[in-house]
């Protein structure tokens, strides 16, 4: 066991020994008795293969206003992959590239190349064909499932390494340097010997996956890539073992419940939640596979009823900016607001009308992928709206920090996922060898545990620069850490930027406060010549609504300016606001590409 260019071996504080030894952990020690690593001691495919049996007739996936499979139906789809791969010599531990739309057929695909051994390579659908064949040529996959239309933009040479392409969706070949009728003929074959192999179907006693060892690489999983080439991260079995164990301990998803998938499965943070622990657990999702507009997302909530929302900061900011600020700000509700047993009444009455948009039947949503405005936290936990806000990365498959909607601590992103996780505040005049397990003074917050990855693929630099000496994982995020290990996420440690008296500022937390002003959609804050300045994406859908013409609206948001400043510290004022009328540029994942605007 190793990871790329660092030793996978990591020391753990005596402290939590005790409380570790009580879980399902196989703890590794040395000849002298030192703990030195504790590995998940549950098999992830042993996860999938128990739940399979156990929920056969229940729903598993839907394509919305689709077709649905049961935990059966998905189990036969993959045995007919399986056999297909095994004529296709794959090996355990080859990789196999999927790109994209969401859909059943994407799932079944990915959990089908997983339980036969072999090592997945999700690629989001929004990368360029350029950087696509440059990822599936890094990566040394030998199979590439891909929806056609983003097949015509490709092309073989571009991925010399890859044997066969083929359209998962319907199951058919698309070119096989073996000759496409061919390895045709040989899929459809496949299809035709899982028949003969169950004339009467498979039973739940049929289903018998191939454990890839929890150490070993399952997933390598592509960054978006703010800065350069894509980093492929190296995700074991025993990472995302760690994720749903914490999550199957805490019931955050049951059996027989209902989510509704709107953000893209090839994203860690949805593959974790509405593919593994879903699937894991019994429960079953509906998979919306259209652009989540708030017109396209109000029906299927109510449509769907989710029992759990598993959702980004955007959905939410987009509601409260959209629709209840304005209700806020009017005239008649401020008086209301300001009369205690009238206001408690307009805060029910918005809670319910709120959890009625999102399907009225959740038990709580659960925030991720960046940081939730503290405008719009504050109100919902204001109102007693069931919200929780995680925090995680790729690196740690994803989660890092995560409580319950009832104890979740406005402007905190969570608690660290103890005992499978742990963390600690790095000075910034020292970002590593720090022993504090929690501070109140601002630096880069570090990681190590179970869900803490391998390092990245064919890059022992990289590998190298992503942990400290003594084995913590750097985050590159600065934040703080109380004392009951919520973490509160000040923003990334490379868009921090230093004021005229040597004053460190993140931009982050003053674009947020510039999001929840009139007419704004988004916002970069950015040092220019020693000056802060703003740049400003106009929200022009809510423009159009008011009746404003684009240069109403910015004399508007320029006079909005000063009400920002009185909000900052004296370092953090904004000196000036430029006009931007098309969206920044952004990673598949929806980031920002902070580099190029300057």
């Amino acid at each position: 066991m190793h990871r790329e260019g660092k030793s996978h071996l990591r020391t753990i504080p005596r402290s939590v020994q005790s409380e570790r030894k009580a879980l399902s952990l196989r703890i590794i020690i040395t000849g002298t008795g030192t703990l030195l690593y504790i590995m998940i001691a549950k098999n992830l495919i042993s996860l999938f293969e128990d739940s399979f049996k156990q929920h056969w007739a229940l729903p598993a996936m839907t394509n919305y206003e689709g077709r649905s499979y049961t935990y059966g139906e998905m189990a036969e789809a993959i045995d007919q992959w399986h056999l297909f791969f095994a004529s296709q010599g794959l090996q355990h531990g080859d990789k196999v590239a999927l790109m994209g739309k969401d859909t059943a057929e994407w799932a079944i695909f990915f959990l089908a190349v997983i339980t036969y051994g072999a090592v997945i390579v999700p690629v989001l659908q929004d990368f360029p064909p350029a950087d696509a064949m440059q990822i599936i040529d890094h990566s040394e996959s030998k199979i590439l499932g891909i929806n056609p239309n983003l097949w015509e933009g490709m092309t073989p040479a571009g991925i010399p390494q890859v044997a066969t392409i083929l359209d998962f969706q319907e199951g058919h070949i698309l070119h096989a340097s073996a000759g496409t009728a061919e390895v045709e003929a040989q899929l459809q074959q496949a299809k035709a010997d899982h028949h003969a192999r169950f004339p009467q179907g498979m039973r739940p006693e049929d289903v018998s996956y191939y454990q890839t060892p929890n150490e070993e690489l399952m997933v390598l999983n592509y960054t978006s890539g703010t800065t350069g080439f894509s980093k492929g991260v190296m995700l074991s079995g025993n990472n995302f073992a760690g994720n749903l164990t914490f999550c199957m301990e805490r019931k955050i998803i049951k059996s027989s419940e209902t989510l509704l998938c709107f953000l893209p499965m090839a994203h860690v943070y949805s593959c974790m939640i509405n593919l593994f622990l879903a699937m894991a657990t019994g429960t079953h999702v509906v998979i919306l596979g259209k652009v989540p507009s708030p017109k396209i997302l109000g029906v299927a909530f109510k449509k769907v009823r989710p029992t759990v929302v598993i959702s980004v900061p955007l959905v939410l900011e987009k509601i409260y900016q959209n629709t209840l600020q304005p209700i806020l700000k009017s005239s008649k509700v401020r008086f209301m607001l300001a009369i205690p047993g009238i206001r408690e009444i307009v805060y029910r009455k918005i809670r319910k009308q709120l959890t009625e948009g999102l399907g009225g039947a959740f038990r709580q949503v659960i925030v991720g992928g960046a940081a939730l405005n503290p405008e719009v936290g504050a109100f919902l936990k204001r109102i007693g709206f069931p919200i929780t806000v995680g925090y995680g990365m790729t690196e740690c498959a994803p989660l890092i920090s995560y409580v319950d909607a009832r104890d979740w601590r406005l402007r905190s992103c969570g608690q660290v996922l103890h005992p499978y996780m742990e963390a600690r505040i790095a000075p910034l005049e020292q970002h590593e060898g720090s022993e504090g397990t929690h501070s109140e003074e601002i630096g880069e917050i570090q990681v190590r545990g179970e869900n803490v990855c391998m390092g990245y693929y064919k890059n022992p630099e990289q590998t190298k620069a992503l942990f400290t000496e003594d084995g913590w994982l750097r985050t590159g995020d600065l934040g703080t850490m109380d004392k009951d290990h919520f973490l509160y996420i000040r923003g990334r440690s490379k868009a921090m930027l230093l004021g005229g008296n040597g004053q460190n500022i993140y931009p982050e937390e003053i674009e947020a406060k510039i999001g929840m002003l009139p007419y704004i959609q988004e916002s970069l804050v950015l040092m220019r010549q020693g000056k802060l300045e703003a740049i400003i994406v106009p929200n022009l859908q809510l423009i159009e609504q008011n009746g404003l013409s684009l240069e109403e609206a910015w004399q508007e948001i320029q006079a909005q300016r000063s009400v920002l400043n009185e909000q900052v510290g004296s370092y953090e004022k904004i000196q000036r606001f430029e006009l931007r009328t098309e969206p920044f540029e952004k990673t598949p994942k929806q980031s920002i590409r902070r580099y190029l605007y300057k």
